[in-house]
């Protein structure tokens, strides 16, 4: 059977062909914490379940409770590319392990021997490549090389990613499951509910990247739309306005002057060995103000970073701005991320479309061209012929977007419920991922019931956002 036909039928191993996985304590922890560890090997081809074999990387933090339900969380990480098991210290104390497993498995291409790495995102000898654009073809061409002598680039798509993950939930013996996604995780687990809607008691989608949502075309534009909002918010706000009285002037000041000649930032080594001189251009500031916007408190800080930095002093500017690209890059594998837009995302882009998006933002066109000339070199995957449709379901869908989120703004949450006839989408205060007591409140009832029909998410009404910063 060709490759294109037998990927198109979503063939996969039986469970009962599958093997188990050993669970062991989770190194570093107390075995009473009852988080355990295991591996699970999948053939890297799963469409013919030949050859090369994966092993993901699977961890169980077990409910604490007296008694625990039998569905589980299943939380997808965001990207594409970032490692589901690296956050484990993150969900150890979480609430929903009172009543609940919490389950993180490695998406295949993001870590153990299936990492798709390239060493372009930069290191702590090049802090300079954490400003700078992150694709260029030349660099990817030898990534490109480097990893096929290990693997098949193909068989890094979202559709078999999810198709490991149903294997995974039916091994570990879970009948149904509720699945939690961040981000590049929303799409994941829209793509996971289209593939196996039986596997599936209720989905929460947080920060929500829909299957129309064509990575990167839109982040120049969602990115301009989030600027704009801190600009007339702060414009609204007596103390913000009062401290920056011309903010969207001074920011269009400082492009121009970066346009014209980039500035040279010294800044102490966080190691405290000496200095470095990084060079900011009028790109590297554009990227680092759409990635300072993506979370609190640094979208509260954007205001007063842009004032300084028209003001001659970029120091704090490119220190937060590095710090912030750094912890996105370094938390990714890039060659998954690759694999995953150049067979998803950019082939559903119409390149006469990218003008129009990107016109009169102050991003402009650069990242999605960019990215199109590395997918250009980049082995492809395929995907079924339907994977542009929106997902449609009846399953119940909690639908979550911030109202400051500078890339996966509300809008694309509205466009995901819409085909959702059990969803419910609700707007918070917040930016790209919107957490709290109330989110936390309305969660838990919404796990309870396993229906959004009735949920009272009234407490999003007395949400705020932290105040902006301004000068000492």
């Amino acid at each position: 059977m060709s490759l294109q036909v037998t990927l198109l039928l979503g063939f996969a191993l039986s469970v009962q062909d599958a093997p188990a996985i050993e669970l062991t304590p989770l190194p570093g922890t107390d075995p009473e914490d009852g988080i355990v560890t295991g591996r699970y090997e999948v053939f890297e081809n799963r469409v013919e379940n030949v050859g090369r074999t994966i092993h993901l990387d699977v961890v169980v933090m077990k409910a604490t409770g007296p008694d625990p339900k039998p569905d589980p969380v299943f939380w997808i990480a965001g990207g594409p590319g970032q490692r589901a098991t690296s956050l484990w210290r993150g969900w150890r104390q979480s609430w929903m392990r009172a009543e609940r497993d919490v389950v993180l498995v490695d998406q295949r291409g993001t870590g153990g021997d299936h990492a798709l790495r390239c060493d372009t995102a930069g290191d702590a000898s090049d802090l300079q490549a954490y400003l700078d654009p992150l694709f260029h073809v030349e660099e990817f061409e030898r990534c490109r090389k480097k990893l096929e002598k290990s693997h098949d680039l193909r068989f890094y798509t979202t559709p078999l990613a999810m198709d490991d993950l149903d294997e995974v939930r039916a091994v570990l013996g879970y009948e149904t499951i509720n699945l939690m996604g961040g981000s590049y995780g929303t799409r994941a687990s829209l793509v996971f509910l289209r593939r196996h809607p039986e596997s599936v008691r209720t989905v929460f989608l947080n920060g929500v990247a829909p299957i129309a949502f064509t990575n990167p075309l839109y982040h120049a534009s969602e990115a301009q739309a989030g600027l704009e909002r801190i600009f007339a918010e702060c414009a609204a706000d007596p103390a913000c306005a009062a401290a920056f009285p011309e903010l969207e002037e001074e920011f269009h000041a400082v492009m121009e002057r970066l346009a014209a000649k980039p500035a040279e930032v010294e800044l102490q080594r966080a190691d405290g060995s000496g200095t470095v001189t990084l060079l900011l251009d009028q790109g590297a500031f554009a990227e680092a103000v759409r990635t300072l916007m993506y979370y609190l408190p640094n979208n509260r800080r954007v205001p007063l970073l842009i004032h300084q930095a028209y003001g001659g002093d970029y120091r704090e500017f490119a220190r937060t701005g590095l710090n912030q690209n750094r912890g996105i890059r370094d938390s990714l594998a890039i060659g998954m991320l690759l694999c995953v837009t150049c067979a998803e995302d950019l082939p559903r882009v119409d390149p006469d479309s990218i003008a129009e998006l990107t016109a009169g933002t102050f991003l402009g066109d650069g990242r999605v061209r960019s990215q199109l000339a590395v997918c250009e070199i980049w082995p492809k995957g395929i995907v079924p012929e339907s994977y542009g449709d929106p997902v449609v379901s009846d399953k119940p869908v909690l639908v979550l977007s911030g109202t400051h989120d500078p890339v996966t703004g509300p809008g694309w949450g509205a466009e995901a419920a819409r085909h959702l006839s059990n969803g419910l989408h609700v707007v918070a205060p917040g930016a790209h991922g919107v957490s709290g007591p109330c989110i936390d409140s309305i969660v838990r009832a919404f796990l309870e019931r396993a229906s959004v029909e009735g949920l009272d998410t009234s407490c999003v009404e007395s949400m705020t956002l932290p105040p902006f910063e301004l000068p000492e």
